[in-house]
């Protein structure tokens, strides 16, 4: 247990025990549904599965498993389906996860360590309602995309309870929770699942009904930002920039949620890296956004592109230094959205200010992780070959080099140099990689 926020008052003294039930609310997740009960078996005492409105397999899956399977009738409210899943639950403590959402074997042995120790601690157990950890979002590849900061397991409380028709969150304080970096869950949402007909659409008239309830309500404002541009309708997009903005300009003391805020800024200095021609205002959000979180590994990273945009190297390279420092060293950076999910982003802007502050030897080295990330990313193949040449590196002495990212007995490795030589002008060494490559295939 790492991350204690700060302390809570007295829920009582409960069993030392620990009884775990798993609750989720499903609707056709019979892709997923195997997966999301697989994690818990062993652990928990009971895995109710509430269903929504099926019309798939999930409900036969979930049977098949041993899930206590129960109906609920949609009603657009996705707390009103939760609190019905937890008014069932037996159990002391609470697991309760989405259907594409899930622990690793040993993340699951490690949450039952948790738990343990909170419940068998007085001290723990007195001043904590709920237990926070990482969820990591991954993509189709198992990348991922995203860290953020989650509470998803809880005691068994009549206190605890979700508020909220749509981006629902327990009705407790941070207080109440202890974080810990031993655990993570992963959720692997699909690009077909995030492209689902009508979810969007579901979400934002949601939305809408929220705000008309409460129309000054920050949170629910950046909320509805993301939908509409989540949905990809270039109509929403003006819609969505004008809530972001009303977000951001809202000062620090405003009343929304941390995270939301973060997400409006980060949406801007996205916005204005894409173009150069506004590193001003990249550079003048940057500093307002890192006025308000203080030390925010993203809007560091954000900053220093700015100042590469503008050619401030030094600044830059300092920057970056100290991100690439806090990422090495930081165990947990569960709110960096960018670059702990892919730090070539750092190093992309680490190889242009090394450029620009002529610094041949740095260059090499942040292109060569790049490249040892993805090396079909001919963006930064061709600027390593052109620095090794300008410094005089021999078209042998670049395969050579190349040689430590690339298999030179893979045709289609060698395809991808001799691309990126022509690309950049290194013909020598285009003809040279195109011969060998046709050696290979002609045995």
């Amino acid at each position: 247990m790492s991350k204690n926020k700060s302390k809570k008052k007295n829920t009582g003294s409960p069993p030392l025990s620990v009884r775990l039930s798993q609750c989720m609310i499903v609707k056709n997740e019979e892709k997923n549904i195997e997966r999301a009960l697989s994690w818990a078996k062993g652990i928990t005492i009971e895995q109710i599965v509430v269903d929504t409105g099926s019309n798939d397999r999930t409900v036969e899956i979930a049977k098949k498993m041993g899930a206590k399977v129960l109906h609920f009738t949609w009603i657009n409210d996705f707390a009103a389906a939760k609190n019905y899943a937890l008014a069932q639950a037996t159990g002391n403590w609470i697991a309760f996860l989405d259907a594409d959402e899930f622990f690793s074997p040993e993340d699951a042995k490690k949450l039952m360590a948790n738990i343990k120790q909170v419940q068998t601690n007085p001290q723990l157990r007195t001043n904590y309602l709920a237990i926070g950890c990482s969820l990591y979002n991954v993509d189709d590849s198992g990348k991922i995309t995203s860290i953020i900061e989650q509470a998803r397991i809880f005691k068994n409380n009549r206190q605890v309870r979700y508020r909220g028709r749509i981006h629902e969150g327990l009705t407790i304080d941070q207080s109440s929770i202890i974080w810990t970096e031993e655990i993570k869950i992963i959720h692997a949402a699909s690009k077909e699942n995030r492209l689902e007909a009508g979810k969007w659409e579901r979400n934002i008239d949601l939305l809408r009904v929220e705000l008309a309830e409460d129309p000054e309500n920050l949170s629910y404002k950046a909320y509805l930002a993301d939908s509409l541009k989540g949905s990809g309708d270039e109509k929403n997009l003006a819609e969505a920039e004008s809530l972001y903005a009303e977000v951001v300009e809202s000062g620090a003391g405003s009343l929304v949620y941390p995270e939301l805020k973060r997400k409006a800024y980060a949406y801007f200095m996205n916005k204005y890296t894409s173009d150069p021609a506004m590193f001003r205002e990249c550079e003048e959000i940057c500093r307002k956004g890192l006025a308000e979180f203080p030390d925010l590994l993203d809007f560091e990273y954000f900053y220093a592109y700015s100042l590469n945009n503008k050619g401030d190297y030094a600044a830059a390279w300092e920057l970056l230094v100290k991100c690439e420092a806090r990422l090495e060293q930081e165990t947990n950076l569960a709110v960096s959205v960018y670059v702990s999910a892919d730090p070539t982003l750092l190093y992309v802007q680490m190889a242009l200010a090394a450029q620009g502050l002529g610094d041949v030897k740095s260059v090499i080295k942040y292109i060569t992780l790049i490249l040892s990330a993805d090396k079909t990313r001919t963006s930064a193949l061709c600027p390593y070959i052109t620095t090794l040449i300008k410094n005089g590196a021999s078209t042998y002495e670049l395969a050579s080099l190349l040689g430590s990212i690339y298999d030179m007995n893979d045709p289609g490795d060698l395809l991808i140099i001799a691309r990126a030589a022509k690309e950049c002008g290194a013909i020598e060494l285009a003809s040279l990689i195109t011969k060998n490559a046709k050696e290979i295939l002609g045995n």
